[in-house]
Formats: structure tokens, sequence, C-alpha cells
């Protein structure tokens, strides 16, 4: 992780143009600018006022170390910062004037407070309570936006936006930081956090239970260590234990390893049956080239264990360009598993872990008596531009190669009705697809945004021929999905989300067209809802989750006067659990 003192100074003149909609004030003092050092050498401390207040988490919890800074009015002056103390509280003294307060914790959405009023030798109080950030909406190319905690608070400016559609002025350019700002001052290790999670589940074969876990351990100022599980006593649903290590060289250069084991269940080989599991490994050196330059490097390897030897090695290359305030341009070629549905993210300082569900045996191809590793990859290249205070656009073009990829089918011929049973198979997708897609994003108010997405291009979908063979599942085609998502932060810790995504004529998608932009669900309505626990003076935050996906049971599937295909594995789950971070 990076200090959050040495960010804040980075970026606060950035800040302070973010916007106005303020919930109130913040920290302790430090040094004064130059002209208030001058005026107080001549007239003294007597006219001077007082600002002091509490900062607080969305839950009432008081934030410790968050910064709060003051700006001259109208400019990007930095004029003083103070950093909270362990009770969230803070006190500055101000010559009497009007001014721009921000307030920002690592992890939270900046907060500002403008043409605030302070007379002379006059007290006033000022609390503010901070949002947590999204889990964000960035391509999994982009790591250098959540890894990087001095980017992420300039991407509050440069891309807040279009991540999160937060109320505010447009962004501002970059201005140099304060002179007394250290290029590369060491930071203090945080301390260790974690979260986790309990679920309970029911899907078309049945319920099961199970847990994720993470953890966050910093192992020095420069470095740190995640561990994170997935563990399902009992069920058919695949196992993992994923470790991240994370070395932060310097302000503009890290480097991130990423390693996991997974279970993925048993295969039949040899007339018997096999366990097969995977072991990944994954590296990722991200450099800052300049301001809003960032390039990431990496390359990921896959490789089968027990009943597969099978094995995989992608490069992952990233490029991300500011043009302006409002319009970013992104490239990046990446390689992509079937993660194909999503419990909830674990969010940490610099970090975004989703729990997601890794590939199981059902949808992995057996070829010549062996498993094939799902080996898919995208290179894209897009345009982001922030349209106003409210709105953003995306506009993307993309191309995928499927180079072997596991699909599990369902085939039920008429002839075979009286069996009552499908003849389920798995095939290997290969083949390329290419396409268009445009997002729109808005804040409607202050407890509604939403998004909507179009996407078009040609690809691959069921054939017709696959119903009396086989070995002709696919067949090249256009395609287009739409896609739309309405969240609602609602009084009480209440959080709703209602996510509908439509393709038709039997799509299937070796890389989902909105992946990384837009929730991953199938396809249908999913609702996600979330609901903020009380805390009982304990500390640690807790969230009850419930996540109904595919409410109307839709399913990927082509029928013809032969029979009906069925894509596997796309039927109605409701899932239930409770989240603890701590």
């Amino acid at each position: 992780m990076i200090n959050l003192r040495q960010s804040i100074r980075f970026a606060l003149p950035l800040l302070a143009f973010i916007g106005t909609f303020a919930t109130a004030g913040l920290a302790a003092p430090k040094n004064l600018d130059l002209a208030d050092r001058d005026q107080a050498d001549l007239n003294g401390m007597a006219n001077f006022a007082t600002i002091r207040g509490v900062v607080k988490d969305e839950f009432g919890s008081p934030i410790a170390d968050a910064t709060v800074a003051i700006f001259k009015l109208g400019t990007n002056k930095l004029l003083k910062q103070v950093d909270t103390a362990a009770n969230g509280t803070y006190a500055l003294k101000l010559w009497p004037g009007t001014y721009t307060i921000l307030a920002v914790a690592e992890g939270f959405n900046p907060t500002t407070i403008d043409s605030v009023k302070v007379g002379s030798s006059t007290e006033i109080n000022y609390a503010f309570k901070l949002v947590k950030s999204g889990a964000g909406n960035t391509l999994p190319e982009k790591r250098a936006d959540r890894n990087s905690s001095k980017w992420r608070i300039r991407a509050a400016t440069l891309g807040r936006s279009i991540y999160q559609n937060q109320d505010g002025e447009a962004p501002v350019e970059e201005q140099v930081e304060p002179a007394d700002a250290a290029a590369d001052e060491p930071r203090r290790a945080a301390r260790p956090t974690g979260v986790v999670e309990t679920y309970f589940a029911s899907d078309k074969r049945g319920a099961y239970s199970g847990v994720n876990f993470a953890t966050l351990l910093p192992v020095n100022s420069r470095t740190d260590l995640v561990v994170a599980g997935q563990y399902s006593p009992g069920s058919r649903t695949a196992e993992r234990i994923e470790s991240i290590l994370r070395f932060k060289a310097n302000e503009r250069h890290q480097f991130s390893i990423i390693g996991s084991a997974a279970k993925l269940g048993r295969v039949r080989r040899n007339g018997r049956d096999q366990a097969l599991g995977q072991f990944s490994l994954a590296g990722f050196d991200e450099w800052k080239i300049r301001d809003g330059f960032i390039l990431v490097l990496g390359l990921d390897y896959s490789k089968f264990a027990g009943a597969g030897s099978d094995s995989s090695l992608m490069p992952r290359v990233g490029v991300q360009f500011d043009v302006d305030p409002k319009t970013r341009f992104r490239a990046g070629f990446t390689s992509s598993t079937d993660e194909r549905s999503w419990a909830n993210v674990a969010n940490f300082e610099g970090f975004d872990l989703p729990f997601a569900e890794p590939v199981s045996v059902e949808d992995i191809v057996v070829e010549n008596n062996s498993p094939r590793m799902n080996r898919s990859a995208r290179l894209e290249f897009g345009v982001e531009r922030v349209l106003d205070n409210r709105s953003s656009v995306e506009a993307t073009v993309f191309g995928d190669t499927s180079f072997s990829r596991g699909v599990g089918l369902a085939r039920l011929p008429f002839t075979s009705l009286d069996d009552g049973d499908f003849d389920s198979f798995v095939s290997n997708q290969r083949g390329r697809a290419a396409g268009v897609r445009v997002v729109y994003s808005r804040r409607l108010s202050s407890m509604l945004r939403a998004s909507t997405g179009y996407s078009f291009g040609t690809g691959q979908r069921l054939s017709p021929a696959a119903i009396t063979d086989p070995s002709k599942v696919f067949t090249n085609g256009l395609f287009q999905t739409l896609f739309a998502e309405v969240t609602a932060d609602l009084n009480g810790g209440t959080q709703v989300r209602a996510i509908y995504r439509l393709s038709p004529d039997a799509t299937i998608f070796a890389i989902d067209p909105f992946k990384g932009r837009l929730a991953i669900y199938d396809p249908g309505l999913s609702v996600l809802v979330t609901q903020a626990l009380p805390r009982f003076g304990l500390p640690l935050h807790a969230k009850a989750i419930i996540d109904a996906r595919n409410l109307f049971d839709a399913q990927t599937s082509l029928a013809t006067g032969e029979g009906r295909l069925v894509l596997d594995g796309q039927g109605r789950l409701i899932r239930g659990g409770i989240m603890v971070r701590f």
C-alpha cells in the first residue's frame, strides 16, 4: 500500500474541485501556508478562527488518519491539511476568510464543502460522513487503478464521474504538489484487516452452503500480502485458496504476484473418476510512466494437476492514458477464465478482491482422454468520456479468441422424451468474436444511479445441427446484447441493485462483452440486496446479502423440430449470506 498522507499531498489540489455534495467536517493542525505565516507573525494568533469536528463512515464509526484539507476558495491552492485522531476528531486554526474544505480517507469517496466562511476569533464545527468507495467497474487489466492508492485518489478527480458517477464539478488539471511534500515518504504499515462471508444457496441442482474469507496482512511499509479462500464442504462447488503479494518499489512502480490453487472436482478418465485440480500463477509489473499514463505488463500461467496436465501461458498488457481531465483512452490484451458468477467483493486498501466461483468440472472438456484447460483472450480499445457532473459514456471495440473452452450443454431430442433424461455433454468452443459496446452511466439522484449498455458484433451461437450431431455445436453469426443496471442507496444502510441482461439468438460468449464494466450475471433479471447490520459497539462492519440471480429462469437455448439444446448451469439461483469485515 501507499502512504495515504503522501497520496493526499499529491492529489488534494485536484480533489478540491470534485464537487459540493458535503455532509460535514474534519482533523488536527499542520503547517500554515506561507502567506498565513507572514500574516500570523504580524498580527499574532488572536484573530485566528478554529474549525473542529469529526470524520465518520456511513455507519457512524470514526475514521482515524483521514485527511482534512483547506483550499483558497475558487482555486486549487492548498493552504493547510491535518489528519484525524484515533477517534476521528480534528481541529485546525485559520485566518478569517472563505474557503473550500475537503475530507478524504483511504477506501472512501472524498467529500467537499464549498464557500465556508470563518470570522475572526470564532469557532465552527463540521462533521463529515464518508461513504465507502464502490467495487469499481474497471477492466481486469486496469490494475493500477485499484492497486495504487495515489492513483485511486487522483482517479477520484479524473475518473470518479466515469466509474462512480458522483455528483460534483468537472475535474481540473493536475497541479504541482506542495513543495514540502516528500517525493517518496515511506508509509506506516497498516494493521491487518479481513473479511468473512458465510452463505447458503439453492439452485436447480439443490442446496449448498459455504464460506469465503480474505485477509490483508501488511508485511512492511512497501509490501502487502492478501490471503483469500473459498470453501464449500460436501458440495459440488469448487474450492480454492489464493494469495496476492504486492511490492511497491516507489511512487510510480509496483509489482504484484498472484498464486492460487483450486480443487475443481472429479472427472471420468480411463473408465474411472479422478480428482482434478488447478494451480495458477500470475505476475504484473505496473508502471506510472507519467501522470495520467499507466502501463501494465504481466503473465498468467495455469496448469492442471491430478487427472490432467494441460497448461496455459498467456501475456497481459494494459495501457491507460488520460487525454484530458474528462477523457480517458485505454487498451488491453487480457486472458480470461470462465468466472461465471460473482458472490461479492472484498474491499481492502488498494485491493478489490471478488469472491468468484472458479471453473468447475462441469465446464471442462475432455479430449483424447485428457481434460483441456479453458483458454480465451481479449484485445480491446476504448474511450471513456465524462459528459457532465452526473453522466458519462464509454465506447469500446473488442476482439476475442477462444483457443479452448469447455461449455456444458444438455441435448434433448424429441425422440428421447420417454427416457426423461437430458443427454449432457461438454463441447469445446474454439473460434473468434469481434464487436462494439457502448455504455452510458448517469447518477439520477443522490440515491439512484443507472447504467445501460448495448453490444453487437459477430460471434458464436448454438447450431441447429447440434440437436442430432453434438460435434456441430457452434456456428458463426451476429449477436446483440442489451444490459441495464440500476442501484439505489437507501437510508439505513440498504442498497438494492437490479440487473437485467438480454442476449437473444442463443449467443455463447467466450468473454462477456460487459465483463469488467458492468456486473456479471446470468441472462435475465437479477437483484442484489445488501443491508448494513448493527455493530453493537464491536470493531467490525457486517452486512446481510440476498443475491437472487436469473429470477425469470431464462436460459440460453435453441429449439428445432427435432429437439432442444440448452446451455447448462444458467438456472435460477437464490443465495443469502452474512459478510463481516474486521
